[in-house]
């Protein structure tokens, strides 16, 4: 039985003597925050929402306004494949956070992300997204000792956690999260699930079961698996290629039958937007400290704004048209990273590419060399600029601008921004290892 209505759900719940339904949200970074409420509550919560302190969670509400409803999805409920011991089952449900007179509450990720896909409908599309995740397994949270040394595609016995990657996709599987594929990455101990394409608002909920699941298993194997951009020096850092497309009813608009890149002007208006407005969304898409530890060259991240035909250095790829495969075209945006907010860096890829669309930008030519082989001049000759360097070059140009500003609204927005730069404060200020082993022995 699949539960889909709030009738639906209550019958399941009922049938199945389902315990706890914990009911999911995200802060405005992106952590998974919850609410766990016993079977006997949840006809309630269906109807009214679960109340809870706003004030508590970062980046949704001041003291004086504090008071939240989490308004559960009924779309959204499975069941806890981990949670099956002697206390009973669990459930789960995301929801969305409302304010006490039922309103939207503009500072709700989960909101920001409809509110931009709503204008994608009302042009006609549907935003559809295929994510790429990589991350690390380590002994544990304290350190980053690495429990193979496999490389890209290994199997057994370098890839030693070919298991919690198999459990992973079993219980991925068991919650509505479609898999096509897993396999060790090309960094030590660094893996990588790819999740199948759908709509973007449930690909962004299937983001956060993941890289909760992902979590969960390895946890329970006294293992630790982390979304970290970079948490070791010298080798690949972890991303989340992201691919992306608009349908029109069951049609591909990316596709073109007589272009020779088979894009279509829907397509190229889109890549076009993307790049144009990639440096003012970068700190969505890569929003913390460590983001840029990975965005350097020599590492297999993009660097350089440009786009190519199946060239993996170009910040967007077009992978090869397959014939008969018109739905599969798509782009490849390659900058982002696992750790960022789902909700928030699908709005703002949406919104560059829409804005791409309504004024008709115009696609660069391809980048057909490995642009890292080219020299500052070359690039410079081609129009080829570059990824903010940093997290306080890429706070600049965000806080300037009016895309994303109109993308997360003007909560999320100002929020977001304050937070960032208090992080770049705090880091700025610390003394690292690298500074006390160079400098504390010669000055």
């Amino acid at each position: 039985m699949i539960a889909k209505t709030k009738k639906d759900i209550l019958a399941l719940v009922k049938k199945r003597d389902i315990k706890f339904i914990k009911l999911w949200f995200a802060d405005v970074l992106g952590f998974q925050k919850g609410i766990a409420i016993t079977k006997r509550e949840l006809e309630k919560a269906m109807s009214e929402g679960m109340g809870f302190d706003g004030s508590s969670i970062e980046g949704f509400a001041r003291i004086e306004e504090s008071d939240m409803v989490a308004m559960p999805d009924p779309s959204t409920f499975k069941l806890i494949p981990w949670r099956t011991d002697k206390d009973g089952l669990s459930a789960r449900m995301f929801c969305d956070v409302l304010k006490p007179n039922g309103k939207p509450f503009e500072g709700d990720p989960r909101y920001v992300l409809k509110k931009n896909l709503k204008k994608a409908k009302e042009l006609g599309f549907t935003y559809y997204i295929g994510p790429e995740l990589e991350y690390f397994y380590f002994e544990n949270p304290k350190n980053t000792i690495i429990l193979d040394r496999g490389g890209y595609f290994d199997l057994t016995p370098l890839d030693v956690a070919q298991d919690l990657r198999r459990e992973t996709v079993v219980m991925l599987e068991k919650m509505g999260v479609k898999v096509e594929y897993s396999h060790h990455e090309v960094a030590t101990s660094q893996h990588e699930i790819d999740l199948r394409y759908c709509d973007a608002l449930t690909m962004a909920d299937n983001v956060m079961t993941y890289r909760m699941v992902v979590k969960e298993v390895a946890r329970q194997h006294g293992k630790y698996a982390t979304f970290m951009p970079k948490p070791i020096y010298g080798i690949n850092g972890s991303g989340m290629h992201v691919h992306q497309s608009l349908f029109k009813g069951s049609k591909n608009a990316f596709f073109s039958k007589t272009d020779k890149s088979h894009l279509s002007d829907v397509a190229k208006y889109f890549i076009a937007g993307i790049l144009r407005y990639v440096p003012e969304i970068t700190t969505v898409t890569n929003q913390w400290v460590n983001s840029y530890k990975r965005l350097i060259p020599g590492y297999e991240a993009p660097v350089y704004i440009c786009w190519a035909q199946m060239n993996r250095s170009a910040l967007v790829r077009v992978p090869m048209y397959k014939p008969g495969k018109e739905n599969a075209t798509r782009i490849e945006f390659r900058s982002p990273d696992p750790a960022a907010n789902p909700y928030l860096a699908f709005s703002v890829m949406l919104a560059a590419g829409l804005e791409g669309m309504k004024n008709k930008y115009k696609l660069p030519r391809p980048a057909e060399d490995n642009i890292y082989r080219m020299t500052e001049e070359e690039r410079a000759k081609a129009g080829i600029r570059s990824l903010p360097e940093d997290l306080y070059e890429a706070i600049k140009l965000t806080e300037n601008s009016e895309l994303v500003k109109e993308a997360l609204g003007d909560t999320v927005f100002e929020y977001f921004i304050r937070n960032k730069k208090m992080e770049w404060d705090e880091y700025r200020s610390q003394i690292s290892k690298y500074e006390l082993d160079k400098y504390l022995p010669i000055l």
